[in-house]
């Protein structure tokens, strides 16, 4: 081989070395260098699109890109979430997801486009406990009143539930107390928290942010909740445990991307979140729709979802729950 042709191909392998050696970090540097897309498969206006248009306020001066906000409403969130699932792992499309989509419908669906595995968790945004809400014409005083109601008359009484962790608590509900609401599908919990006040549906079990937005109109009226202890914002509305209920539950809402996204890319974007979360005005706006501000890491993430799937499956399966 000549010099020069000798030279010219150690120049070479040596270059390849060199960028096959560099981390990951040294790719994604200039991150993010595009506007960010944050799906929500569930209608603008619920708990969790709100939620999301929070932090495609205060992202971008933090990142120096725009952040957009993109519905893609189906029941149970799959639409949005498997579009997420099957996007480029790049930090350009991410998930406002909730336990629906990320937990319990791998509880209740046999078959679905796809898998835990398939998106990273990034971090929590809010947690908050379930309102029990039923039309403010309805007869019902309280919640024994009204499971009495749905045992008299089961072909008229139902309830709204826009994704599987609403559905399954629900469910669990009917279950405890022997009610026999049936269950209809909706395509997010504002349009739930709708059909009580339009009288398309009897009950709902509503996340606080679309609860206290019915609440407000009032058109709708609070039963109970579901957290363990009364919430401030509503100190006369009992706990189910108080009326011998044995059933707590609460929704988080969280970001999630695509598995495969770069690690320094999640831990930029999860310590984001918690700037955001600690702000004071954003608590301030959380905390007046009884909501919970809260961040965590992807690990502690990561754990509460490899933990809880299965132990909603068994509870499904052990209660003859299942969406298809």
């Amino acid at each position: 081989m000549a010099p020069i042709q000798r030279f010219s191909v150690l120049i070479a392998s040596f270059t390849c070395l060199l960028v096959c050696s560099l981390p990951l970090t040294a790719f994604t540097a200039d991150y993010p260098a595009k506007p960010i897309t944050i799906v929500v498969g569930y209608s603008a206006g619920g708990g969790v699109d709100v939620m999301a248009r929070i932090l495609a306020e205060k992202l971008p001066p933090l990142l120096g890109q725009p952040v957009v906000v993109e519905n893609r409403p189906s029941v149970g969130a799959i639409v949005g979430s498997n579009f997420v699932a099957k996007s480029k792992p790049d930090g350009y499309t991410l998930l406002m997801g909730a336990p629906g989509s990320i937990i319990f419908n791998h509880a209740i669906y046999s078959k679905l486009p796809y898998t835990p595995q398939e998106l990273t968790p990034i971090s929590f945004v809010s947690d908050s406990p379930l309102v029990l809400l039923v039309n403010v014409n309805n007869p019902a005083k309280n919640v024994q009143e009204l499971v009495a109601q749905s045992k008299q008359n089961p072909d008229k009484a139902n309830y709204g539930a826009s994704s599987a962790s609403f559905q399954l608590i629900t469910e669990l509900f009917n279950r405890k107390t022997g009610a026999k609401f049936a269950h209809i599908p909706y395509k997010g919990a504002n349009d739930s928290v709708m059909a009580v006040m339009t009288g398309d549906v009897t009950m709902t079990l509503a996340d606080a942010g679309p609860a206290f937005t019915g609440l407000q109109t009032g058109r709708v009226k609070a039963l109970a909740v579901t957290s363990a202890a009364r919430m401030k914002d509503y100190p006369n509305v009992p706990t189910l445990s108080e009326l011998g209920i044995d059933l707590k539950a609460s929704v988080w809402i969280g970001l999630l991307a695509p598995a495969g996204t770069p690690s320094d890319i999640i831990k930029r974007l999860q310590e984001d979140v918690a700037k955001i979360v600690a702000m004071p005005d954003v608590q301030k706006k959380m905390t007046s729709m009884s909501v919970i501000p809260m961040s965590n890491t992807s690990e502690e993430f990561s754990k509460i979802i490899a933990t809880e799937i299965p132990l909603w499956r068994q509870l499904a399966q052990e209660n003859n729950i299942t969406a298809n």
